[in-house]
């Protein structure tokens, strides 16, 4: 019972059983031996939370937040104990900041639910009572008979029972799982017909129809769900959901820390210097204040701690509960401008940027490692044929004919007529392209390359094939005119042959049914039934095709290189082919010393190996140290791995393994399986110095590695949505992330690394005048300030500047974050939200604060009359004072901080300070019935009315922000950093611009008077 409730709540994930019995069409046994309740349904869930469990783990997520457990404390011990402010003022603000951040989080996991519905409601046929009805997806059941038809989706993992092809199979493209847009073959057993027979076959990896998948080239099958939803393999490669938190909130949780020590350190020293001024007999108690017989008499203990309790309540707004609810509007608002951005919008799909989590907007500023899928994210994945060798000798087009473009050394007397038919009857007869003319205005491959042959349109011709390799190849022989030369990234096919004799294609049938029934090592057996078969080869010559890239991926990597990311392409290619595409697209240069980690066999050859990779790197290293090479002229190292390789050094040699890879510039891993992929990035993850990783692919195979970074994101290929559902971000294309990182992580970082430290300097401002405030009061837990302030100063009077702020602020314009990547530099690292950066903002608060007491209070010294009538300001008055001082300082000080000034930012700047002033008039010039006292009714008037009070505070004001605009100025000459030179250069360039306009004008007026 408790793990079926902990599983509705999401707590747990069902048990999935080793082994299974599927009865097709649910025809169970008598016996009852079946239970089909232990199969999953087939419902996909990428959301996070249920109607049933929002509640409970949402608030368990919220006050797992230290400030937000922190205010549910001291709101329970408001409620507990007389403490010296109300439970309202600790309440109704983490009311708010909960509530306002469960609405935020709610809405995101409803897109999610609305997007899981979309899959889950997509309607379906299957074979119920002997009869075809149609019902949802999430309704397939194990051991259901589903009828797919032509171009649909297979909704679970099913096994082929029957295809309307004669020969009984069925082809496949699995775009949407792996981003091979090439077709793939089915296999039809005939388990059906044997069955009578109880004939036991075993099924193959070519039996199995994966969830994801869409049939092509076939008009229906039917198949028997045996794996659904959650336990497809599909949805196997999705990592355990967790709740990915940002550096920038780990920092806040820090600072919180910090902070609450201080708070408790407050409260621990007014408590003991209070006991030690009652413990002076000089110090009675005054008349009207004298403890009760009940007071007296009760524990000392208990009376200290109820003591404490309440320093703690008047001194708990140090910690800021509304940051939180303030980052979330910020993050949650802020993320609208990825949607708007017209730089990220595709216009050939039509496809705009995604933001499926704003929880990691800072994040994409962060970012020291990316983690990219080769096929469908940096290339197009349309296959196109581009050269051939027949006999070493490269063909090349001539006035519409192929010719020989050259001899080599190993083919002197050139290839033969012979040869050349041999080569195109391989090409032309060994593939499994076929060819479909129903639909006329498709053409996959693009463009037009055929011409009408054999009496067919080209356009009403749509090539399918199991490798896209084949299907370039088909297509480039039926018009020999597109045969280029294009030497640089190509996949190769070598092309060969063999003659048989009867006897030994009778051998080599026998050879292959023996290996394709085996029940044991069928893989084996298969291997040396090829091996057999494909020896004693006659060479006929090779073939290039050509994997087209993305538009502009090279300039992007060069741009993330250039920021000081580190790009690893991981892939599930062949070795040659990822090289040879990542030497194309830039990902390894040239000039690059290439170290290779493939095809170890063992933990021997794999150790050796490292450490031979490990002493030619510190060999490199010693060099540059010793002759001083400068940056520019170090030779750079890429490595490459494959996934056996990668299992062996992961195994034994982690560190070592490691210590390599971030010791090279680049790193390719081929041959690599979607979990693997996730391993790596976890990897690096969790490695001491903890980098902030960010994994974009396109398929579902990528979506483990999406779902393990700190930041995952999505490309919206032609097929399929699993990564972009699963994913924090999506875009349509590769090169849109430079933009991401360079322009919008940037701009995100600072605003909210400056709202962070913000917040706690305004609160240290806000507070210590409390705490200095008792040494004048004796200790007497008297507030400074009135309740209402206490409230509202959080919410009301300073929030909306810093929340503008953090919406609109830019240090540096867009074209010039991305022309200077280098740029993105100076805030890597976590760089604004450093130990260091911390202090000073939480000095600066504290100096603030002194300078506001203090002056306040030398204002209205004990001898001082700043009335008309000769009377004095009271506590309430010279509290107002503090505050009012204190709201226009910490206001002004944004407005120093603040570089990109819109119509907004005046408004709310500006508007904060005439709203504190509004507001203070009406409350005080008002008796409101419903409160028990009126302490603060004519206060603020009466503040108001004195000129000294005007004096004051722009003589406090003055001194606090001088010093910040002296330190600024001078910084700025003597040690700017490259952001402020960037803001120099641009505002010299501005400024050439608007003084040459009038003389441009002025030239042509003379011009035109002239003519």
């Amino acid at each position: 019972m408790l793990r079926w409730i902990r599983q509705q709540l999401g707590f747990d994930p069902p048990h999935q059983s080793e082994t299974r019995t599927v009865y097709v069409a649910n025809r169970f046994p008598q016996h009852g031996h079946y239970i089909p309740q232990r199969f999953a349904d087939n419902r996909i869930i990428s959301s996070k939370y249920t109607i049933w469990n929002f509640v409970p783990k949402n608030l368990f997520e919220q006050f797992r937040r230290i400030a937000n457990f922190y205010f549910l404390i001291i709101f329970l011990v408001q409620l507990m104990i007389d403490t010296p402010t109300s439970p309202v003022t600790s309440g109704l603000p983490l009311f708010f900041v909960i509530t306002v951040t469960a609405i935020k989080q709610g809405y995101e996991d409803w897109l999610r639910h609305k997007a899981d519905n979309e899959v889950n409601g997509a309607p379906v046929f299957v074979v119920r009572s002997g009869s075809l009805v149609q019902t949802r997806s999430k309704n397939i059941r194990v051991g259901d008979i589903v009828r797919v038809a032509k171009d649909e989706t297979f909704p679970a993992d099913l096994v082929l029972l029957s295809s309307d092809r004669a020969d009984g199979t069925c082809h496949i493209t699995t775009a949407s799982l792996d981003g091979e847009t090439n077709l793939k073959v089915g296999v039809f057993t005939l388990i059906c017909i044997y069955v009578v027979y109880f004939y036991v076959r075993p099924l193959g990896p070519e039996n199995l129809l994966l969830r994801g998948a869409r049939l092509k080239n076939t008009k229906e099958i039917f198949g028997v769900a045996v794996y659904t939803g959650m336990e497809s393999k599909m949805a196997l490669n999705y990592k355990c959901k967790s709740q990915k938190r940002s550096a920038v909130e780990k920092s806040m949780n820090t600072f919180l820390l910090i902070y609450l020590g201080i708070l408790l350190s407050e409260a621990v020293l007014s408590t003991i210097l209070k006991y030690a001024w009652q413990a002076e007999d000089k110090w009675d108690e005054p008349f009207y204040n004298q403890k009760t017989d009940q007071e007296r008499n009760s524990s000392p203990i208990l009376k200290f701690i109820s003591d404490f309790l309440a320093f703690l309540v008047l001194y708990n707004f140090i910690i800021p509960i509304s940051l939180y609810v303030t980052v979330e509007m910020q993050k949650f608002l802020g993320s609208f401008f990825i949607g708007w951005d017209l730089d990220l919008y595709h216009e050939e799909s039509d496809q705009k940027a995604q933001v499926n989590t704003s929880d990691l907007n800072e994040e994409l500023g962060q970012v020291e490692y990316v983690f990219t899928d080769k096929t469908g994210t940096l290339t197009e994945n349309e296959m196109q044929f581009r050269e051939c060798s027949i006999s070493g000798t490269k063909y090349r087009e001539v006035n519409g004919k192929l010719v020989p473009e050259g001899m080599t050394d190993d083919s002197p007397d050139g290839s033969t007529p012979h040869l050349e038919l041999l080569f195109l009857k391989a090409v032309s007869l060994c593939h499994t392209v076929q060819i479909s003319y129903d639909q006329p205005d498709c053409l996959v491959g693009g463009g037009d390359p055929f011409s009408h042959v054999n009496g067919f349109s080209s356009n009403h011709m749509e090539y399918y094939a199991s490798s896209p390799d084949e299907k370039a190849l088909v297509e480039a022989a039926k018009r020999y005119s597109s045969i280029r030369s294009f030497p640089k990234g190509l996949r190769t096919l070598v092309v060969a042959c063999r003659h048989f004799s009867p006897e030994e294609y009778i051998d080599v049938d026998r050879r292959l049914n023996a290996a394709r029934t085996a029940l044991q090592q069928r893989e084996e057996r298969l291997q040396e039934a090829f091996s057999y078969i494909e020896r004693d080869l006659q060479l006929l010559g090779a073939t290039g095709v050509e994997d087209k890239l993305q538009d502009k991926v090279q300039e992007t990597i060069e741009a993330l290189r250039l920021a000081g990311i580190k790009v690893w392409v991981l892939t599930g290619d062949k070795h040659e082919t990822a090289v040879s595409v990542s030497l194309s697209c830039g990902h390894f240069h040239r000039t690059m010393n290439i170290l290779e980690l493939l095809q170890q066999r063992s933990d021997n050859e794999c150790s050796c190996t490292l450490y031979c990779i490990s002493s030619a790197l510190i060999v490199c290293l010693l060099n540059v140290l010793s002759f001083r090479i400068k940056e520019d002229h170090v030779i750079q190292h890429g490595l490459v791995v494959d996934g056996a390789s990668l299992s062996l050094a992961l195994r034994e040699h982690e560190k070592l393994f490691m210590e390599v890879c971030k010791n090279c510039s680049a790193v390719l891993c081929c041959r690599m399986a979607p979990l693997q992929k996730a391993k790596v990035v976890r990897l690096l993850k969790t490695s001491p110095e903890k980098p902030i990783t960010l994994a974009i692919g396109d398929g579902a195979n990528d979506v483990s590695m999406i779902q393990e970074a700190h930041v995952g994101i999505g490309i919206m290929g032609k097929e399929g949505r699993q990564a972009v559902r699963n994913s924090d971000y999506a875009i349509a294309r590769f090169k849109f992330l430079a933009k991401l990182l360079l322009v919008h992580g940037h701009f995100y970082y600072i605003r909210i690394a400056t709202l962070v430290q913000y917040f706690f300097y305004k609160n240290v401002c806000f507070i210590t005048p409390q705490f200095l405030y008792q040494f004048f009061c004796l200790f007497s837990q008297q507030t400074l300030y009135d309740s209402v302030y206490l409230t509202l100063y959080n919410i009301c009077f300073t929030s909306l500047p810093i929340l503008v702020y953090s919406l609109f602020e830019q240090l540096v314009h867009p074209h010039v974050l991305q022309s200077k990547p280098g740029l993105y530099r100076d805030i890597s690292k976590n760089a604004m939200l450093s130990f260091r950066t911390f202090l000073y903002w939480t000095l600066l608060g504290f100096c603030h604060a002194f300078v506001f007491f203090f002056g306040s209070y030398i204002l209205m010294g004990e001898d001082t009359t700043l009335m008309g009538n000769g009377q004095m300001f009271g506590n309430w008055t010279f509290g107002t004072l503090v505050f009012t001082v204190m709201v226009i300082t910490v206001t002004l000080k944004l407005a120093l901080e603040t570089h990109f000034w819109t119509w907004m930012n005046h408004f709310v700047t500006w508007g904060s300070i005439a709203f504190y002033f509004i507001f203070s008039l009406f409350y005080g010039g008002i008796i409101w019935p419903f409160l028990h006292t009126q302490d603060m009714y004519f206060v603020f008037v009466q503040l108001l009315s004195s000129g000294s009070a005007w004096f004051a505070i722009i003589i406090i004001v003055i001194t606090c922000l001088f010093p910040d605009v002296v330190k600024k100025v001078f910084y700025r000459h003597l040690h700017p950093t490259s952001t402020q030179k960037s803001q120099v250069k641009r505002a010299e360039k501005l400024l050439r611009i608007q003084h040459s306009a009038p003389a441009e004008t002025n030239v042509s007026s003379q011009q035109l008077v002239v003519v």
